[in-house]
């Protein structure tokens, strides 16, 4: 039998692509030794979702095949991502008495609080699953500021929070292909919060960024400040988008216009109008950058103008002092930073991985990142059963007691 504790896996379920990343963690320091990554092509999903549960079943076995063969180590539980414009971030607010011995404030208090946040005034529908809950600010007989209430004493407990939740289908869908692939799943991790998780340092996440995830179908926006996750949100568009704007534009195949993006789209655009050519199938074609730059800068233009809304809701436009941090297997765009820099008025720089050890290449290309961080995570939930999720964790809305603390796991950076 392995010993489950000395591995940590990640599995990135994209809409085009499913990646993998197995860790060896080291008993002393906890850092993880990347052994084995895997990858394979995605089908059956659109923006996020599963549309054909066969294709991304049979994505994670062949990906997982290849990081079993690297590794040595065969998988049998990951945490893993979810993506989609499903998910969202919602503020909510509770209140109970503490009713407790002493009047001292409980886990099952705090749990009641919780609770109570989420279920008052029907701010999360009975369709959804929750995926986190993240307290803000608790308030104790009109005391504010408190970051942990357990153990003090009082008699009216007040919570501000900010809740993750999913479509319920959606989450359901995507624990089955993971179990068809004979995978349990020790948690599920919004995909860019597990791109943050291998990103960003504690001193960014007291200060105040933003991590942009460009995918291929959909582009990750979530803002931390003071610790805490304080919102975030997922767009229906992606590099795909630019891809096959470049494709409709020029009357070309979707392979021909990805090799344009990749090797002579800018996003910042061409100084002067000049001539390129590719290559394809032994035949050479020719196009101008200024066509190029067209195509390419009417798309991003409407996709940092969707992420600056998503900033200016969360009431953080030009106010994060660390910036923000790119990642995403569509970041690869050239001059992607420089651009977002520019539009979002903000410190901007690509993300690199943080937190493991390895030699293999993969640890820091901008497509592996997400993976990464969700092995991370895998640290933290492979001994927590609290973090798992439980596939009645929805009728918990419609009862009381500490669902939770028993069914939601705290997915912090």
């Amino acid at each position: 039998m392995q010993d489950n504790s000395k591995y940590a896996v990640g599995i990135d379920v994209g809409t085009t692509t499913v990646r993998c990343a197995i860790g060896l963690v080291d008993s002393e320091t906890g850092v993880p030794s990347v052994i084995g990554v895997g990858e394979a092509s995605n089908s059956g999903m659109r923006k996020g979702l599963i549309s054909k549960l066969s294709g991304p079943v049979k994505a994670i076995d062949d990906a997982l095949r290849d990081a079993e063969q690297m590794s040595g180590y065969q998988v049998d539980m990951a945490t893993v991502s979810i993506n989609g414009s499903h998910i969202i971030s919602t503020r909510v607010d509770g209140t109970v008495s503490v009713n407790s011995p002493g009047n001292e404030v409980t886990e099952d208090v705090i749990a009641r609080v919780e609770e109570m946040a989420v279920t008052t005034g029907k701010r999360i529908p009975a369709n959804r699953d929750i995926i986190n809950i993240i307290p803000f600010d608790y308030r104790l007989d009109g005391q504010d500021g408190i970051q942990d209430p357990l153990g003090m004493v009082g008699t009216r407990l007040d919570i501000s929070a900010n809740v993750i939740s999913s479509l319920r289908p959606n989450m359901d869908n995507l624990h089955k292909a993971a179990e068809e692939a004979q995978v349990k799943v020790n948690a599920t991790v919004p995909s860019v919060v597990a791109a943050a998780k291998a990103v960003l340092t504690e001193k960014q996440i007291e200060g105040g960024v933003a991590v942009i995830d460009f995918g291929g179908s959909t582009t990750g926006i979530a803002i931390y400040e003071e610790g805490d996750l304080q919102y975030m949100s997922v767009l229906p568009v992606g590099g795909d988008n630019i891809t096959n704007d470049l494709a409709i534009y020029f009357k070309i195949a979707p392979e021909i216009a990805e090799i344009i993006k990749l090797k002579h789209a800018s996003a910042l655009g061409y100084t002067s109008n000049k001539e390129v050519s590719v290559k394809y199938n032994n035949t050479v074609m020719k196009f101008n950058t200024e066509d190029i730059d067209e195509a390419v800068g009417a798309r991003l233009e409407e996709i940092f103008e969707d992420i600056n809304k998503e900033i200016d809701k969360a009431g953080r436009r030009g106010k994060l002092p660390n910036g923000v941090v790119i990642t995403g297997g569509a970041s690869q765009l050239r001059d992607l930073p420089e651009y977002a820099k520019k539009t979002l008025h903000l410190a901007t720089r690509m993300g690199r991985t943080i937190g493991v050890s390895g030699d293999l290449e993969q640890i820091n290309k901008p497509e592996y990142i997400t993976a990464m961080g969700l092995m991370l995570s895998d640290i933290d939930n492979a001994n927590s059963a609290s973090f798992r999720r439980s596939d009645t964790a929805h009728v918990a809305l419609e009862k009381s007691g500490s669902f939770i603390k028993k069914f939601i796991g705290r997915f912090r950076v």
